[in-house]
C-alpha cells in the first residue's frame, strides 16, 4: 500500500522518507510540538463548543456549567485554556530558533510562518473573550477600540466589528464564530508551511547550508526524537493542567462581565504583553497601534537581510539581547500604569525594533 501511489504513500514520502540532515538538534522539535498542540486545541475546542452558549446572558454561566456539571468538562476547559499558552509559547521558541539560525532566508516558509503567528495571536485573542468574564469584556473593548485609530473610517469600522455601539451580544457571537473557524485555517497554512520547508530542501541544520550533503531518512531517527519531545512536553503540559491549572489566567476573569465596573488594571494574556507594553508606552493612539502591529509584522522583513550565514559572536549577542528585551517587555506589559514602567517600555520597545535592524546587518 505504501508503494502504490496512494495517499498513505504520499504522506510516508513526505515524512517517513524525508531526507533530513544528520546534525539537527532538539531545537528542531518545536515545529512538530506546535502541530501536536494545534491538534489538541482543535479537539478540546470541539468538545467545549458542544456545551458553550455564545450569548452574553449565558456565556459565563455555560463555562461554569462545563467545569462543574459536564463529565470531565473541567479537564477539557483547562486543557484548552492552558493549551493556548503552550501553543503560543512554542511558536515563540520556534521563531527564536529560526532567527538564531537565520532560517528566514527560506522566504516562502518564513512568510507563511509570520501569517501563522498573526492568525494564532488573533485566534487566541478571540478565545480570550468567549468566557465573558470581567477581563474578557474589557480586553475586547480596549483592543477592538484600537481600530478607531484608522483615519476617517476608524469609528465606523469599530461599530461594524462590535455589531452595535459597544461590545455586546453580536460581538460575542461573531467572535465565537471566527474562533471556531480560524484553527482550521491555521491547519491549512501549517500544511503550506511544511510544503515550502520540504520544497526548499528541508528545515536546515545548525551549520547552515554547508552541511546538507549527508542526509538520513526522517523515520525512525528523527521521528522517535519528535515522539520523545511529545511525551516530555505534553507531560509538563498535563502537570500544569492538573496541578497549576489557573497559573496563566487572570483572577478578574473569574467574575462575570460588568460593563459598569472597570478593572483596576486591564491586561491581556502573557503572550500579548510584549506588544501591549509597546502599545501602552506611546502617547499617540495611531502611532501606538502602528507600533503594536509592527511588533509582529517586523518578522516579515527579516528575509530582506544580507544573504549570508554566519553565527558570529555579534549575531549571538544581538539575539540574546533581543530575547532579554522580549522578556522585559512581557514583564512591563503586566505592570500597572506608572511613569517609571512607561518610560522603561519606551526604551525597551525602541531597543526591540533596533534589534531587528542589527539582525539585518549581521
Amino acid at each position: 500500500m505504501i508503494r502504490n501511489g496512494s495517499l498513505v504513500s504520499i504522506l510516508y514520502g513526505s515524512f517517513g522518507r524525508l531526507p533530513s540532515p544528520v546534525n539537527i538538534s532538539y531545537m528542531w522539535n518545536f515545529g512538530s510540538t506546535i502541530g501536536l498542540f494545534l491538534v489538541s486545541q482543535i479537539l478540546t475546542g470541539i468538545f467545549l463548543t458542544m456545551h458553550y452558549v455564545a450569548d452574553v446572558s449565558m456565556a459565563f454561566d455555560s463555562v461554569v456549567h462545563i467545569i462543574n456539571e459536564v463529565n470531565y468538562g473541567w479537564v477539557m476547559r483547562y486543557m484548552h485554556m492552558n493549551g493556548a499558552s503552550f501553543f503560543l509559547g512554542f511558536i515563540y521558541l520556534h521563531i527564536g530558533r529560526g532567527i538564531y539560525y537565520k532560517r528566514y532566508f527560506s522566504v516562502n516558509a518564513w512568510l507563511v510562518g509570520v501569517v501563522l503567528l498573526a492568525l494564532s495571536m488573533l485566534t487566541a485573542f478571540l478565545g480570550y473573550v468567549l468566557p465573558w468574564g470581567q477581563m474578557s469584556f474589557w480586553g475586547a473593548t480596549v483592543i477592538t477600540n484600537m481600530v478607531s485609530a484608522v483615519p476617517k473610517y476608524g469609528t465606523s469600522i469599530v461599530f461594524w466589528l462590535w455589531g452595535g455601539f459597544s461590545v455586546g451580544a453580536p460581538t460575542l457571537t461573531r467572535f465565537y464564530t471566527f474562533h471556531f473557524l480560524f484553527p482550521f485555517l491555521i491547519a491549512v497554512f501549517a500544511v503550506l508551511h511544511l510544503y515550502f520547508i520540504h520544497g526548499s530542501g528541508g528545515s536546515g541544520n545548525p551549520l547552515g547550508p554547508f552541511s546538507n550533503s549527508i542526509k538520513i531518512p526522517f523515520w525512525p531517527y528523527y521521528g522517535l526524537k519528535d515522539i520523545l519531545g511529545f511525551v516530555i512536553f505534553y507531560s509538563i503540559f498535563l502537570f500544569v493542567v492538573f496541578i497549576y491549572s489557573d497559573t496563566f489566567s487572570d483572577p478578574d476573569n473569574y467574575g462575570k462581565a460588568n460593563p459598569l465596573v472597570t478593572p483596576v488594571h486591564i491586561k491581556p494574556e502573557w503572550y500579548f504583553l510584549f506588544a501591549y507594553a509597546i502599545l501602552r508606552s506611546i502617547p499617540n493612539k495611531l502611532l501606538g497601534v502602528i507600533s503594536l502591529v509592527m511588533s509582529v509584522l517586523i518578522f516579515a522583513f527579516l528575509p530582506l537581510s544580507q544573504q549570508k550565514f554566519s553565527l558570529s559572536i555579534w549575531h549571538q549577542f544581538i539575539f540574546w539581547f533581543w530575547v532579554f528585551d522580549f522578556m522585559i517587555l512581557t514583564w512591563l506589559g503586566g505592570c500597572p500604569v506608572k511613569s517609571m514602567f512607561n518610560f522603561m517600555s519606551q526604551v525597551f520597545g525602541l531597543l526591540y525594533f533596533f534589534s531587528f535592524f542589527f539582525f539585518s546587518l549581521l
